[in-house]
């Protein structure tokens, strides 16, 4: 071979080689971006991956197959240029996929306690920790990210899917996200924060408008989400299924892109939730990246669009690249040798001290804790106790440790017989149902089994205490109804009454646990109870954490994450609540505006049940010693003294409030600022805990001015353990107006409504 042939084919090879397309890496992904083709592009931003599958073990949704069965979806591999498909699996509970079959056994993951209960420990630490171990099983079964928290706004107690939820105050969820959001994170894989806004019902989800003021969406339902971006940026936002003020979610360019992109400077991906929104290319164009789980229409359409001059392709490079910088941060892409073998022994010993530590005494008259000794364990919840709730927050676990299980192991001495006859009965009654075929199927439970006045009779003679579990479950896909859900039914009713009379009147105690998915009703029948337990749905260690409560081995610290009214008339948004027409709501006016939970009650002097921030210990505790500058500059320092004067440990939660001038805007009586839980405290022990309080921390939204704004005056911190047992207050001064930030005038209502004022 010559020179010349020798140069002529090194040019040829090198010319070939200059042509292979870019392999993605993570510092060349706007190149990648420019190598793909139209079509490329337009099959990337939608995603893969909705079937529905029948496990033998129950129903499952999302089933990719291959790789992981049962996550709910992926996205497009694109070999050519080395992008591999990330895979995405729900949800705010654990981990949520078909229990895997590894050398001949299934492996389940592990069912945590809901998100109402997190809320309930007010300990960030904790739900950090919650996150870090989702975050685990997550990267060990092969997932990228994880379709969770879930933090909408719990605005009514009959929202279907409050159980997975955090609160009605904006900080407690934004703090409790953002902890869970950097522990799932932690592990390297993606958190989505979901659902991205005011879905705050279930009912026609896909189709209702939320009629809302600018200002509540600023200060209550865009808050939390705000909250836990700025302080875990979590890898992936997930856009709601209803419209806002006559707009779709995710194809509200106001919502995702002035708000989230250039208020709050956001930096992430932005998914759909499945099969959400209507028209796909205002999908892209809005800046909702990613469409899933996929349909056919969405690529032609998108296309059309970029035909027609409606949507530039420079929209859909941008959306292209976010979900690519998602795709370069993930175990898939960093081919990460996942084992299947998450630490399930730690995993599930913290979902066990989640489950105590959000567990709320509401009232103790002299009952708890209890001895050791014989106990009558009444009511069905007690033997097939709800750990969690149904959809896309419902896990299959290997197991779940009933009440009876863990007062048994506990050394409680329990009717073996009584056992028996209770399951027999649960097991008749459920197999005259008709068969489960989907997640958003509820499980309702089953009416109470009978107890005749003579079992009751024998029982108070022989029995040290009775405790009677009330059982409830919602999920997904429907909202709870206000005659069968929120208050006890007549046969539940009929329990407690007969219980009370027969073992008052041996001077024993009655012990009602309430193991429910979201607040109930209890002004009808509380007197009767000498204890009253909020379990909520407490994961699969359920029993072992509920029998420590009942021992005394652990002493109760959760609070109230929602006000609990004496009647759901007290609501301020009971007369709205879903929306009109009532059988399939086309619109929710959110008429409260502001006034959600305890600001209402507060603000307009109406009396609860239990207050927000509200639960009881075995211990007492004292705050004392709060020191506050008089004068706001900058920022504010405060700190508190906090002293178990009672004779047992215990932990305390201290929550910050503020009352603020309301001279050009209307203002609650109070808002919770900032909380914070102390350590486990020794009889006598004392801590001090510190607080700062910033220019963000003071504002309120001035929709006038499109602003957060801080008004000159006299403020009053107050601090205590509820909305209504206030410790320890002090005053400071804003010497003259702050505004904080001018952010974008959007989202404004698309017609004139009523809205609440003090």
């Amino acid at each position: 071979m010559n020179k010349i042939t020798t140069l002529t084919a090194i040019l040829a090879f090198s010319l070939s080689f200059s042509q292979q397309p870019p392999q993605l890496n993570k510092n060349n992904v706007k190149e990648v971006v420019k190598a793909m083709t139209l079509d490329e592009k337009i099959q990337f931003v939608s995603g893969i991956g909705m079937s529905v599958s029948q496990s033998s073990d129950g129903p499952v949704a999302g089933s990719i197959g291959g790789k992981v069965p049962g996550a709910a979806g992926a996205t497009v591999a694109m070999p050519r240029l080395g992008i591999p498909s990330i895979i995405m699996a729900d949800g705010p509970a654990g981990l949520r996929i078909e229990p895997t079959v590894i050398n001949g056994e299934k492996t389940y993951t592990t069912a945590f306690p809901i998100g109402s209960l997190i809320a309930s420990t007010w300990n960030p630490t904790l739900s950090h920790s919650v996150g870090k171990a989702m975050g685990n099983e997550v990267k060990e079964m092969g997932v990228d990210v994880l379709l969770a928290p879930g933090m909408n706004l719990i605005r009514n107690p009959l929202c279907g899917r409050n159980y997975e939820y955090y609160a009605e105050d904006p900080v407690l969820t934004g703090e409790m996200a953002a902890a869970m959001v950097n522990g799932i994170q932690s592990q390297g894989v993606g958190a989505s924060v979901k659902h991205f806004v005011a879905n705050n019902q279930e009912s026609n989800r896909n189709g209702v408008s939320a009629l809302v003021s600018q200002r509540a969406l600023r200060e209550l339902y865009l808050r939390g989400f705000e909250i836990a971006i700025k302080k875990s940026n979590p890898w992936t936002i997930m856009s709601s299924y209803n419209k806002i003020n006559g707009t779709y979610t995710s194809e509200n360019s106001d919502l995702l892109t002035a708000i989230l992109r250039n208020d709050w400077q956001y930096k992430g991906m932005v998914t759909t939730d499945w099969l959400a929104g209507r028209k796909y290319a205002d999908q892209v164009k809005a800046g909702n990246d990613l469409l899933m789980p996929g349909r056919k229409q969405e690529t032609k359409k998108i296309k059309e669009a970029i035909e027609n001059g409606s949507l530039q392709e420079a929209e859909l490079n941008r959306n292209v690249q976010r979900i690519l910088e998602l795709v370069v941060k993930t175990p898939t892409f960093k081919q990460y040798p996942y084992s299947q073998k998450p630490d399930f022994t730690t995993n599930r010993a913290i979902a066990q001290q989640v489950a105590e530590e959000g567990m709320i005494l509401l009232k103790n008259n002299a009952a708890l804790p209890l001895s050791a000794g014989k106990i009558a364990l009444l009511g069905n919840a007690s033997y097939d106790t709800f750990v969690g709730g149904t959809g896309s927050g419902e896990v299959q676990s290997a197991y779940t440790i009933s009440f009876y299980d863990g007062l048994k192991k506990a050394g409680f001495s329990l009717d073996e017989n009584l056992k028996k006859a209770y399951l027999s009965y649960i097991t008749e009654e459920k197999e005259k149902r008709p068969k489960r075929m989907s997640i958003l199927d509820v499980i309702k439970p089953v009416e109470e089994f009978p107890i005749s006045e003579e079992q009751l009779q024998q029982m108070s003679r022989n029995c040290e205490a009775a405790i009677i579990t009330i059982g409830r479950s919602a999920g997904e896909g429907s909202d709870r109804s206000l005659e069968t859900d929120y208050v006890l039914n007549d046969k539940e009713l009929a329990l407690v009454k007969a219980t009370a009379s027969a073992f008052h009147a041996q001077g024993k105690k009655l012990i009602i646990a309430l193991n429910i998915d979201a607040v109930v009703e209890v002004t009808k029948w509380q007197d009767l109870a000498d204890a009253l337990l909020i379990t909520w749905l407490p994961g699969q260690e359920a029993g072992y954490a509920f029998a420590n409560i009942i021992a005394g081995k652990t002493n109760p610290s959760g609070k109230l994450p929602q006000t609990m009214a004496l009647s759901y008339s007290d609501i301020p948004s009971a007369t709205a609540f879903p929306g009109l027409p009532k059988r399939t709501p086309t619109e929710s006016v959110y008429n409260e505006g502001i006034y959600v939970g305890y600001r209402y009650f507060s603000s307009f002097g109406k009396p609860v049940a239990y207050p927000f921030g509200y639960g009881l210990s075995y211990t007492q505790f004292e705050m004392k010693k709060l020191k506050s500058p008089a004068k706001f500059n900058k920022k504010l320092n405060l700190s508190v003294e906090v002293t178990n004067v009672g004779e047992v440990a215990g932990k305390e939660v201290v929550q910050v409030y503020l009352s603020a001038p309301a001279k050009s805007m209307d203002k609650p009586a109070l808002e919770l600022k900032a909380f914070a839980k102390t350590e486990l405290l020794n009889s006598k022990q004392s801590q001090t805990l510190s607080f700062t309080l910033t220019p963000e921390s003071l504002a309120s939204f001035d929709a006038a001015r499109s602003a957060w704004v801080v008004e000159a005056g006299t403020y009053t911190v107050k601090v205590g353990n509820s909305a209504e047992n206030i410790l320890q207050t002090a005053t400071f001064t804003v010497p003259k107006e702050i505004v904080v930030q001018k952010v974008a005038d959007v989202l404004k209502p698309n017609k004139a409504f009523d809205e609440l004022k003090r």
